[in-house]
């Protein structure tokens, strides 16, 4: 075994920074290639249109034009379409209703955006000249861009494949038992609630560059992608070869926040195209197409109740909600079925649970997942009634809220869908939490307010979620001749510091100079499987796979010591970077003893795979204060606290920072984002930065950021993710505090995104 060492909760500085600042990245764009040529994605400009023809005539005979492909082609070539990432709910095993997503439209397009040809030229303006040339006869129909609307009695099916464009409606849970207890309740609280559709935005546009070898028959595909595994497998199969047959490289990726973790057409179309015309191509996404074909997230219709007892006790909970899962299901299934199930009587005691989730199809672009999918949606349906339910009901917010939080000494707990919770101090982190937000001084504060003619409020919310991602994780550990150490890993980095916290972890468990260690990864033949990242899962998943590759390093070194230092394995210890004969001052260090190994021909490399059993349940307490101008509607953020419960820190310094991310675009949501679209047309009216606003840092107080950790007993690092709590506790608790603010004027309710314009309106009504 390694004894513990103290590298685990330092905060070095970030090792990638200086890199970044000084202009040395390598995004995709930055990327050298021989004999490039330049692809065009001709869009749909309909959300709903049948496809009588397609003229590529002029468009092929266009200066610079190498090929223009379209749906016949992709026919005669027998490449397959796009399949979602779950076909059915991992709860029951029911399959889904869907269609699977074309390449490139044939006979009908369904959303605008979808691509339609694919132009490929010498340079990028001559593709998009060629691309003005390509002649598509439409016929435009009325596009339906909601949940609800798709639903209507008579609505046309937007594919064949998915009757009255349902494609799922699982329903879960003891209905007779909760009707009886909300019959027998003393009180109800119904909420509709409506979670807005959002663009993730990340800086770096969606991007491909592909290639194809004919001598080996392989594809090399870079991208810009949080998740190179899975998307080579989806892309190999939808190119009709076998996985060995792609290699997927992805170096800096310029942010992804879930839109870059799946498959999208261009990922297939790019390679498959550079193998038609014998030279690589490279295709980047403008930020306009950005806002049309990234998969977009949340857009959930929920309607909500629950009931107490006299005294505040929870009794049963009925959520219906409803996904608008534009016009092809993605990842949305998955996310939706398996994620809902471990909200309720999580944080809360709530011994009855009726669930109905649905997802429809709909003539907009496809929604995938952004931070938190699932656990964002619940958190803000659960958060929302239970304050409404203690200003309906007489109760004090935030003791209505503790005296139904499971207590610490009930870990673990499992709620009534059998997701069990290892860990947790859920009153102690709340009661942190309002401590640090100085919610006894509020009052004085709004007092403050008032007198400048302003409206203040107070909001809370307690988020958890999940997290963990894909269930596999693999590290590869080499040990090179310059006594340098190569940490090879399946996840990847998409701005969160990976290079500095991996080797923090592994300098801590064998003793190395952090300085000797080097991060690699985002090439699918370096390391052939891994999880990429997703659901806060890195330092969990990575982490624990490089724990567990160390203790493999130390058990073989062990045995190499012994045989040098002429000693039995059972007198070996390690400690700090050194093989150590007990009781002398004998020793070997770690690299010594892997150029022996080298030598003999049996290296200390390691190869280590493994697969968790369950996840980690991060949560925490997020307090917001809230000043409305009257006469304008403007919301500024006054004040925000959030204490969270990430477990183990590996490294404060970069938990902080990805809390302060996670918190902006949870503000983004709340106050400013909103993905709409025309509801008869289908045209996305928020379609560019001047229309669809995102945060700025003068958008944002000073965050009070407090760690309350507890130790998470799933993995041995006891860690927790971080990545995704303030995306998921910010809308609630903004909301909470907005509606406490306007509660004197008799609002009591409010969904959406909370523009200036709704509170003026509001205000004045």
């Amino acid at each position: 075994m390694i004894p513990p060492r103290s590298v685990i909760g330092d905060a070095p500085k970030r090792r990638e920074d200086l890199r970044f600042v000084t202009g040395h990245g390598r995004y995709l764009d930055d990327l050298p290639f021989e004999r490039l040529v330049h692809a065009a994605v001709l869009r749909s400009p309909h959300a709903h249109a049948p496809i009588l023809s397609i003229d590529t005539a002029r468009a092929s005979a266009a200066p610079g034009v190498l090929v223009v492909l379209t749906a016949a082609d992709v026919r005669v070539d027998g490449l397959q379409p796009l399949r979602p990432s779950a076909e059915a709910n991992v709860q029951t095993g029911e399959p889904f209703a869907f269609a699977p997503q074309p390449l490139l439209a044939e006979d009908k397009v369904r959303y605008v955006g979808e691509p339609v040809a694919l132009i490929v030229a010498q340079t990028r303006a001559q593709a998009l000249d060629g691309a003005e040339q390509v002649a598509v006869d439409y016929v435009p129909l009325e596009a339906v861009t909601t949940a609800t609307a798709a639903l209507a009695p008579g609505v046309p099916a937007i594919s064949a494949e998915v009757p009255g464009n349902l494609c799922f409606d699982w329903r879960t849970g003891d209905g007779v038992a909760v009707e009886a207890a909300f019959a027998a309740a003393a009180h109800v609280v119904e909420l509709h609630i409506d979670n807005h559709r959002i663009v993730t935005n990340p800086m770096e546009p969606r991007g491909v560059v592909g290639s194809y070898d004919p001598e080996t028959r392989r594809y090399t595909v870079h991208v810009s992608s949080q998740s190179i595994h899975a998307t080579r497998d989806n892309t190999a199969r939808a190119l009709g070869v076998q996985p060995t047959a792609v290699r997927f490289v992805a170096s800096d990726v310029g942010g992804g926040f879930g839109a870059k973790n799946f498959i999208y057409p261009e990922h297939v179309l790019i390679p498959w195209a550079a193998k038609r015309v014998g030279r690589p191509v490279k295709w980047i996404a403008t930020r306009s197409e950005g806002f049309l074909s990234d998969h977009q997230a949340r857009d959930h219709q929920a309607e909500a109740a629950l009931a107490l007892d006299a005294d505040g006790r929870f009794l049963p909970l009925r959520i219906k909600s409803v996904a608008n899962a534009g016009a092809y299901l993605v990842s949305t299934g998955g996310v939706q079925t398996f994620q809902y199930a471990h909200l309720p009587g999580t944080v809360y005691r709530i011994p009855a649970v009726e669930l109905q989730v649905s997802a429809v199809l709909s003539n907009t672009a496809p929604v995938g997942v952004t931070r938190g999918p699932g656990f964002a949606e619940a958190v803000n349906i659960i958060e929302r009634l239970i304050d409404k339910a203690a200003i309906q009901c007489g109760f004090d917010r935030a003791e209505l809220r503790r005296i139904n939080m499971v207590p610490p000494e009930a870990m673990p707990m499992t709620n009534a869908f059998g997701s069990t919770v290892d860990s947790g101090a859920f009153p102690q982190t709340f009661d942190r939490a309002l401590a640090a937000a100085d919610v006894a001084g509020f009052a004085a504060r709004r007092r403050g307010s008032e007198a400048r003619g302003a409206l203040r409020g107070l909001g809370f919310a307690y988020h958890i979620k999940g997290t963990g991602g894909s269930p596999h994780e693999n590290v590869d550990i080499r040990f090179e001749p310059d006594s340098t150490v190569s940490l090879i890993t399946g996840t990847q980095t998409i701005g969160q510091g990976h290079e500095t916290t991996f080797p923090q972890i592994l300098a801590d468990r064998l003793g190395l100079p952090n300085e000797y260690i080097r991060l690699v990864q985002g090439d699918t033949d370096r390391i052939p499987l891994g999880g990429g990242h997703g659901s806060s899962r890195a330092t969990y998943m990575g982490g624990t796979a490089i724990w567990r590759a160390s203790e493999e390093i130390v058990a073989k070194g062990t045995r190499i010591a012994a045989d040098a230092l002429e000693a039995a394995e059972a007198d070996i210890r390690f400690e700090d970077g050194r093989f150590v004969v007990t009781g002398t001052d004998r020793s070997i260090g770690l690299a010594d003893v892997a150029a022996v190994a080298r030598n003999r021909g049996t290296p200390l490399d390691t190869y280590h795979a493994w697969t968790r059993e369950w996840m980690t349940f991060p949560n925490g307490a997020h307090v917001v204060e809230v000043e409305i101008d009257r006469d304008t509607g403007e919301v500024k953020l006054a004040r925000y606290t959030a204490v969270d419960d990430y477990g183990v820190l590996v490294n404060p310094m970069i938990a902080t920072g990805q809390a302060h991310g996670a918190i902006a675009q949870g503000v983004g949501q709340a106050l400013l984002e909103h993905a709409m679209y025309d509801p008869g047309s289908g045209q996305l009216v928020a379609g560019s930065f001047m229309d669809y606003a995102m945060p700025r840092a003068d958008d944002l107080p000073s965050l009070e950021l407090g760690f309350n950790g507890t130790r998470c007993t799933t993995n041995p690092l006891g860690v927790k993710g971080c990545g995704e709590a303030g995306a998921i506790a910010a809308f609630p608790a903004i909301g909470n505090a907005i509606l406490d603010a306007l509660a004197p004027l008799g609002v009591t309710d409010l969904g959406g995104a909370i523009t200036p314009e709704r509170i003026w309106r509001l205000i004045n009504s």
